[in-house]
């Protein structure tokens, strides 16, 4: 099926905006590089933080249908499939056109906690915090939601630490502290 050129103008969006930015970046750029004309953009979107919304949504379902579909190919149980987050991350951070993490950069660009990318941010955080605790409950962590929230703070670490590049391999050192974690979450009382 081919694409509406509402979705094209989405995708091609996306990679400007993770690039270089949200504010940084204006309508006339945008016309520039994706080549869809403001008239258009402006039929699908009314401005441009409705684009940026769309942006978001559309970076948080590949995102969480990418890590989440390499997480399963490990075919781990839950506990490795808790640690392989951080070898799932480490393919991201290998990528020629890795910059961080689009949630983080928007929810600093955005810092009210009402504006819809700042909610947005917010929700892909949630989602994967939710992922987390199943995962960690599957596994028999005896606290699910605490052993979710330090494996999520490791991984929002990891990635801080990767985009600004003053740790070699910020995924392995993750990796190792949630291992730590594990283990002490999953010993009997």
């Amino acid at each position: 099926m081919r694409p509406s050129k509402r979705d094209e103008l989405v995708r091609k969006a996306l990679t400007i905006f993770y690039r270089d930015g949200f504010h940084a970046t204006g309508m006339d750029r945008l016309v520039a590089e994706t080549g869809i004309s403001k008239t258009t953009m402006f039929k699908h979107f009314r401005s441009k933080d409705e684009l940026i919304l769309a942006v978001l949504r559309l970076r948080d379902e590949n995102f969480r249908n990418w890590f989440f579909r390499r997480l399963d190919e490990k075919q781990a149980a839950p506990k490795e499939k808790l640690a392989a987050c951080f070898d799932v991350l480490k393919e991201w951070f290998s990528e020629p056109a890795f910059r961080g993490c689009m949630f983080i950069k928007a929810s600093s660009e955005f810092q009210e906690p009402d504006h819809p990318a700042y909610v947005q941010s917010a929700e892909h955080k949630r989602l994967l915090l939710k992922a987390f605790t199943e995962i960690a409950g599957e596994a028999g962590a005896r606290n699910p939601e605490l052993l979710a929230r330090q494996i999520l703070v490791l991984k929002e670490g990891a990635i801080v630490a990767a985009h600004m590049g003053f740790d070699p391999d910020p995924a392995e050192a993750a990796k190792a502290a949630a291992l730590a974690l594990l283990d002490a979450q999953l010993q009997p009382v």
